[in-house]
Parts: structure tokens; C-alpha cells; sequence
């Protein structure tokens, strides 16, 4: 265990991706739970704090995006390259386990 966290630890790139990969995950499902909430909503109130609720959500993954396509970690426009990222991440992860 002690080793597995010494390789953590000296891995800031990949555990900054990996961090960023997750906040954007959590924030689709949260927009995705929003909109539906919204839907659902049966007063102009609860529907009023749910839209700026989703707004938030929205730029916040906006946000994330952007940092995520900044630093490499995230090609939404080139399949392909964020195949390749995704696959190294992976291999990366896997390696991480068999030190």
C-alpha cells in the first residue's frame, strides 16, 4: 500500500486529470438530475431555484472543460486523440497496481 501511494504521490499531472475527470463526470450527471428535478417541479419557486441551480451546473462544467482541454486531458473534438488519452490513463491506472 505504501508504494501504491508513493507512486500516487508523485504522479500530480495524472491525478490532476484524473480529479478533473471525475468533478466533470459528477457535474453532466448533475445537470442531467437538475433537468429532470426541473420537470418534476410543481411550483414556479422550486422551479426557479432548480434553472439556476442548472445554469451553476452548466458553467460549471463549462469550466471544467475548459481546463480539462487546456491541459490535454480532454479532446472533445478529436475522438481519436481522446481515445489515445483515455487509453494511456488506463494503462496507467492498471500499472499502478501491478508496483
Amino acid at each position: 500500500m505504501a508504494t501504491m501511494m508513493q507512486n500516487i504521490a508523485g504522479m500530480g499531472a495524472m491525478t490532476d486529470q484524473v480529479i478533473a475527470t471525475d468533478l466533470l463526470i459528477s457535474a453532466k450527471a448533475g445537470i442531467k438530475n437538475i433537468a429532470i428535478a426541473i420537470t418534476e417541479s410543481s411550483t414556479p419557486e422550486v422551479r426557479s431555484a432548480l434553472q439556476q441551480q442548472f445554469n451553476d451546473a452548466v458553467q460549471l462544467h463549462e469550466q471544467v472543460s475548459n481546463y480539462m482541454i487546456s491541459n490535454g486531458y480532454y479532446h472533445p473534438q478529436d475522438v481519436q486523440e481522446q481515445l489515445r488519452v483515455d487509453l494511456n490513463a488506463s494503462q496507467t491506472a492498471l500499472n499502478l497496481t501491478n508496483q
